[in-house]
This record gives structure tokens, C-alpha cells and sequence, in this order.
């Protein structure tokens, strides 16, 4: 089973090289994931997520987001 401190700590680096992708603080990037459902995402999708290359994992996390109402692309 997963550790939710491992779940939390990938989170926090996602959030952050998101925010270091599109010019955000890091509190905008995850509200932004937040809100557009982006949290739920990567929650429900850990296990796959946490071994894809952080690049490719922003530029899917940025494109669900899109789908659900997101501007960043």
C-alpha cells in the first residue's frame, strides 16, 4: 500500500514543477489543479503517475485540466 507521505511528498513536487512550467507560485498552481480537478487526478492515478517523467506527467496534468475548463495548455 502506498504511504500517504510518499503520495503527499510527489504532490508537492508535481505541484511545483507545474508552477516552474507555466509561471505560477506554487499556491496558484495548486489551486488551479485544485479546482479543476487535477488533485482527484493524481490521487486516483498514483501509481502510474509517480513513475512517469515529471515533464511529461505537467503536460498531462495541464492537458485534464484543459479538458475539465482549464486555460493552461
Amino acid at each position: 500500500m502506498v504511504q500517504l507521505k510518499d503520495k503527499v511528498e510527489y504532490i508537492v513536487a508535481l505541484v511545483n514543477e507545474f508552477a516552474k512550467h507555466f509561471g505560477l507560485t506554487d499556491v496558484q498552481a495548486f489551486r488551479y489543479i485544485q479546482h479543476f480537478k487535477g488533485i482527484e487526478l493524481i490521487d486516483q492515478h498514483y501509481d502510474i503517475m509517480h513513475t512517469l517523467d515529471f515533464k511529461e506527467t505537467v503536460n498531462s496534468l495541464a492537458n485534464y485540466c484543459n479538458r475539465q475548463g482549464g486555460a493552461l495548455v
